[in-house]
Order: C-alpha cells, then structure tokens, then sequence
C-alpha cells in the first residue's frame, strides 16, 4: 500500500519508518525544507535508539522517501496520516489545532479520491469530524473517508512500542475506512496483537484517558512519596509492595522529580480543558497539573536545603536534562524549572547529559557543559541526578565524591542506597520518599 506521511515530527517519522518496515512505500512530507534535507542525506533530526538504522534500511529498499511537494508526494496514495504537532494553545490549555486544519485543507486540493485521511496527531474528542468538515468545504467533490488512529509511543522504546504494540486504536465510521486500516496493519493482525477498533470519538478519547491515567500514577506516587520522607517510610518498598497488586501494576510508580515531555503535560492539560467545554470537569486531572508543577518546585527546596539554604557561590553539578533517558526531548523536563531556579540563585551549574546539548544550550542559557559526570563533578558543592541514564547508574561514587568540594548528592531518581553513598564518603545525601542523611 502506498501511504504519506504528513509531518516528520517525532511521532510522523518514527510512525513512517515503521510502516515502510511493514512492507508499505511511505513517502514523508514535511514544509521545513533544512529537515527533508538532512533525511534525504539520511541524517535522523530527532534521538531515537535504532531509528537510523531502520530508516536507512527501508531507504535502500525503495520503500521510504522525503518530501517538501504535498501534490506530488499524494499522487497514487491510499491513505495520508495527518502527523503535524497540537502544542497547548496559549491562554486556555486547549491543544492548538491548526497545523492539523491547515494539513487536513491541503490534502484536500491534491488528494486523489478514495483516499482515507487519519489522524496520527494527538487531538481532542470531536477533531476528526471537523477534519472532515474541512476537507468537504476545501474539495466537495473529493470521495475521502477519516480515520483516527492515535499513537501510544514511548520516547527510547518508540520502534518496539510500534512493532510489538499492546494494542492499535482506529476509530472509523466506515467499512472502507475500516479495510484500508486493517491492511496498513495486516503485519500486526497476523501476529496477533490487539486490534482495537472503534468509532472516531471514541478512538481520540482513549488516547487522553490512557495519558491522564498514567500521569496520574506518577503524581500519585510522588505524593506518597512525599509523606514517607515525613513519616520515615521507603517509597521503594511502598511501590513494590503496591506494584505487586495486580490490580495495579508496578508501572509508572517510581518517585521523581515530576512527570515531563511532549504528551503528559500537554495532554492532561488539554483533558481538562475538554472537560470544562463540556460541563464535565476533570478535577483529578486537574489536581494531577496542579501537584505536578509543585514536585518540580519542591526539589529546588531539597538542593536549597543541601547547600545549606541558598545556592549563591555555590557549584552544582546536574547529571541529565532531558525529561527521561534515552531521549534528546526536553520539553516539560524538570530540569527547566530546576536548572533556571539554581542560576538565577546565584549557582554555577554544570550540566552534563548524553543527548540534551543540543536543545538544553537554547532553554537553559547560563549554564556550562560538560562531557562526563566526572568532569561536571569536579570542585562542586553539590551532585543532581535529574535524569536516569544508564551512565549515571554506576559512577565511582568514592572517584566524584573526594572530587567535590562539598561530597554532597540529590539523587532526584532514587538511582543510589544512601548507604552505598554514605560509604563512599558523601557528607550529605537527600533522594524523592527516602530517607537521606547529613541534613538538618
């Protein structure tokens, strides 16, 4: 089957790999000609473990190619996923629907008929209905059918979380529309993953219910974990011993620094703001955003209290940036709350992350960067770990410690036991629901 893809964002060229993968011939489309540039040279604009390689593949298959020419790109094409960003819009927290508008109008001019238009985009209840309403105003006599089908993708794990899905959602309101989806996704069906298929509403509503769930387990976690540094309790042995229920799970139930990224923050926002149109306020939700934004601010009050009530002359090392491992996205990170709260505190800030320069020299100005923990470490009054990347899992804690000039740590991602981190001649020690030791 011929498919294009429209946007190569994160979602649209991960999405348009894979299907290329799946054996279908993908064309990629995007208006930011720099980008299509650098894919068609075969350099991958976004980090993601694997994607090079597999995009490369399908490229020397034949199957994957890269566009700015909409017209040309939809040519022969039986289905066009709409893959464009829905950032929250400013002033209300709705999601920002027009460059979905604007690519669902242009699909109209140039689309050949029969074709079946889905959304990829993360998009509030009621969107695809309205693509449709667009489309037909843009080209009454096109023959098209909508299709919704939201992506579940975990940044790092983004290629097996396609390939090996715990479920695919299609909204539909047609048979057509139905058999055109069921054979983009024929290489799942015949392995026997989960196939869900609903109507359109439906399918756009599961993706914000699935996302709100789940940041609300982080919330909830790190609530808990906020009255076990009060009362003296282990937020590790409290989430084994609740992730061992299977009623619950044992996912999403590790305390930190708050919930971050390109869907959590804007997704649960745009949920509530959905609720509030409709009359049915999401008040869980809301208090979700609301708490969320507080852990951030409280783990600046726990390195304040280990550099002994402010950060001014003082130097800080902060090991990761990026909202989660195995990712160069930052948006929503911790650290952009953490970070700009230690400079503008007078702090010298030392950063180092694996893949967070790139964007982190643009959003976190006055900072320093540095090529390994080590080197960040040196001299410093105090050691961050913001981000758990494996690399920070087995540093030579006794190497950075009689490196400091003050051996003291805020293991934001509960990484260490305090007493491998005492033992290693750290002076002071706080982590997220744990007990640390050295401060007052």
């Amino acid at each position: 089957m011929k498919i294009a893809m429209i946007g190569t964002g994160y979602v649209g060229l991960v999405s348009g790999v894979c299907f290329s993968d799946f054996g279908h011939d993908v064309i990629c489309v995007d208006k930011d000609a720099g980008k299509i540039e650098r894919l068609q040279g075969g350099e991958v604009p976004i980090y993601e473990p694997g994607l090079d390689v597999l995009m490369a593949k399908n490229v020397a298959a034949g199957r994957l190619g890269f566009t700015t020419d909409l017209a040309a790109a939809l040519s022969g094409v039986q289905a066009v996923f709409i893959a464009v960003g829905t950032p929250t819009r400013r002033g209300d927290g709705y999601a920002d629907l027009t460059y979905v508008m604007a690519a669902a109008e242009e699909v109209a001019r140039v689309a050949d008929p029969g074709v079946v238009i889905v959304t990829k985009s993360t998009v509030p209840v009621g969107t695809n209905r309205k693509v449709a309403e667009v489309v037909a105003q843009a080209n009454p006599d096109l023959d098209f059918e909508v299709a919704s089908n939201p992506e579940f993708l975990r940044e790092g794990a983004a290629i097996d979380d396609f390939m090996r899905p715990d479920r695919v959602v299609v909204g539909v309101q047609s048979d057509r529309a139905g058999d055109v989806m069921s054979e983009i996704y024929r290489p799942l069906f015949l392995r026997e993953f989960p196939i869900v298929v609903t109507d359109l509403e439906s399918a756009e509503m599961i993706k914000y219910a699935a996302n709100a769930f789940l940041a609300t387990k982080i919330t909830f976690i790190n609530e808990i974990a906020s009255l076990c540094e009060r009362v003296g309790a282990d937020i590790k042995q409290v989430s084994r011993g609740m992730g061992l229920d299977g009623r619950i799970g044992n996912k999403f139930l590790h305390a930190g620094p708050g919930y971050g990224g390109s869907c959590f923050p804007k997704d649960t926002k745009a949920l509530a703001r959905i609720g509030q149109e409709h009359a049915a306020p999401m008040r869980i939700t809301e208090a979700v955003i609301e708490v969320n934004e507080e852990m951030k601010r409280r783990m600046t009050e726990k390195l304040r209290d280990l550099c002994d009530g402010s950060f001014n002359g003082k130097r800080v090392a902060v090991l990761g940036v990026t909202f989660k491992p195995n990712t160069d996205d930052m948006r929503d990170a911790p650290s952009l709350t953490i970070v700009p709260a230690l400079v503008g505190g007078g702090a010298e800030v030392r950063v180092c992350d694996p893949q967070g320069r790139h964007e982190g020299e643009k959003l976190l100005p006055g900072v320093s960067w540095h090529a390994d923990a080590y080197d960040a470490a040196q001299d410093a009054d105090l050691l961050v770990i913001l981000t758990e990347w494996n690399e920070f899992r087995a540093l030579d804690l006794s190497q950075i410690a009689s490196s400091m000039r003050q051996a003291r740590m805020a293991d934001l991602r509960n990484v260490y036991a305090a007493v491998d981190v005492e033992r290693a001649g750290f002076t002071a020690y706080d982590a997220v629901g744990r007990k640390g030791f050295g401060t007052t």
